[in-house]
């Protein structure tokens, strides 16, 4: 009861902007399954919030992406912020990375609410707004930046990167849905 306690405090605090939560989570390496689980939880919430529009079907095959997603902006994140924007005192390693971003998902929660009829735009918008505040603070965090415009250089060097990756993948393999 208490790590659960726990668990749903971490959450709250994430979704607060609280840095300090950031450098908890990036310190506690027992933090990783806590940090998949609000992935998983984020994901879940943004599925239910569209299942009058998409369905059932898509929550599983959502959440699995959500996780591999989560592990392949992680190592961007890392390869960007330790190799190509790191600051002198930066010193970070990928499960620093993967439990402080897995954190600033936390605010995805609300998606839930899209499930209410009309709230599912404004609902969707707020909470990418707000998971772009909370993953600029955990990169941040997680890679000791004094400059939070440096986090933001590493989130927009990574979305490049990760966006140029899915356009090659689905060239290669073809898009969902689409036979090969």
């Amino acid at each position: 009861m208490e790590n659960m306690n726990l668990f749903f405090n971490r959450i709250i605090r994430a979704a607060k902007l609280d840095a300090n939560l950031y450098e908890e989570v990036e310190a506690d390496k027992g933090a990783l399954g806590q940090a998949a689980g609000v992935v998983v939880l984020s994901s879940i919430a943004a599925g239910l919030g569209t299942v009058t529009t998409a369905g059932f079907n898509g929550i599983f095959m959502g959440t699995l992406m959500a996780l591999i997603g989560w592990c392949i902006w992680a190592y961007i994140a890392y390869l960007v912020g330790t190799k190509i924007l790191p600051e002198p005192q930066t010193k970070a390693d990928y499960g620093e990375l993967l439990r402080t971003i897995g954190f600033s998902s936390s605010p995805g929660l609300i998606r839930v609410f899209g499930i209410i009829p009309g709230f599912l735009w404004p609902v969707s918008m707020i909470a990418s707004i707000w998971m772009i505040a909370a993953m600029v603070i955990a990169i941040r965090q997680a890679l000791d930046y004094e400059s939070t415009f440096r986090a933001v250089g590493v989130c927009i060097i990574g979305w490049v990167i990760q966006i140029v990756f899915f356009i090659l993948f689905f060239a290669i393999l073809g898009s969902p849905g689409q036979p090969a």
